[in-house]
């Protein structure tokens, strides 16, 4: 009687009732085949440059052109200030300088002037982006910001160089004892610099939130529908 013959799927080391495969399964056509990782970064990194959209490259430059175009109206902002603020009258005794109204508001109402057209240039620059660049996006939102600060700083300078004087007892004794004379234009809260670059970066939010592109909604699959037969 000859012995049993090993099968050929089998190796001869290979126990009964063993059902790991013996030797690596061969690949077939219907098998995918791995995608190399692409070449900016993997997956989920964003493209410099592509087709569905701005790359991280132009967005890049064009942020950098929103904050070179909002510092340069920033004296815009400045001249505004200096025209709209109202003046604050001061009087000379001889011996020294005071407000000719102690009670007044004007000294006030140059920062609620300055904050105001900080929020309404916000805005703007806000609607002139967003129509510029639907698609909004980080460089945008944060360009919107700088380029708001930088031209805040520019047109507070810019203002307090084109309202009065501001050597103020040059100016008294200039205009002798006892007649008013304007106060230089001061910014007495810092804070109304930051009234422009907020308006525009709630203003770019809000805008990219209400009419800014829309995400595709995601693919559900219908269990419901019949399926083809199978052969």
């Amino acid at each position: 009687m000859s012995a049993p013959l090993t099968p050929p799927d089998r190796p001869s080391n290979q126990q009964p009732g063993d059902t790991r495969a013996p030797w690596p399964r061969p690949a077939t056509e219907e098998e995918p085949v791995p995608t190399p990782p692409q070449e900016y970064g993997g997956p989920g990194a964003r493209p410099l440059d592509g087709d569905d959209g701005p790359g991280l490259r132009s967005e890049l430059r064009e942020a950098l052109l929103v904050v070179l175009v909002m510092t340069v109206c920033g004296a815009l902002l400045g001249v505004l200030w200096a025209w709209l603020a109202p003046h604050v009258p001061l009087v000379s005794d001889g011996r020294a300088v005071y407000l000719k109204n102690a009670e007044g508001e004007e000294s006030i109402g140059a920062d609620g002037t300055f904050m105001l057209l900080g929020l309404g240039l916000g805005v703007l620059s806000a609607a002139v982006v967003f129509l510029w660049r639907r698609r909004g996006g980080v460089p945008l939102v944060v360009a919107l910001v700088i380029g708001g600060l930088l031209g805040s700083v520019l047109a507070w300078r810019l203002g307090m160089q084109l309202g009065p004087e501001q050597d103020v007892v040059s100016q008294a004794k200039a205009v002798g004892k006892g007649v008013a004379f304007d106060a230089p234009l001061r910014l007495q809260a810092k804070g109304a610099l930051l009234a422009w670059p907020i308006g525009a970066a709630l203003g770019q939010l809000f805008l990219t939130g209400m009419f800014g592109p829309r995400d595709p909604e995601p693919f559900e699959p219908d269990w419901h529908a019949p399926q083809p037969p199978r052969d």
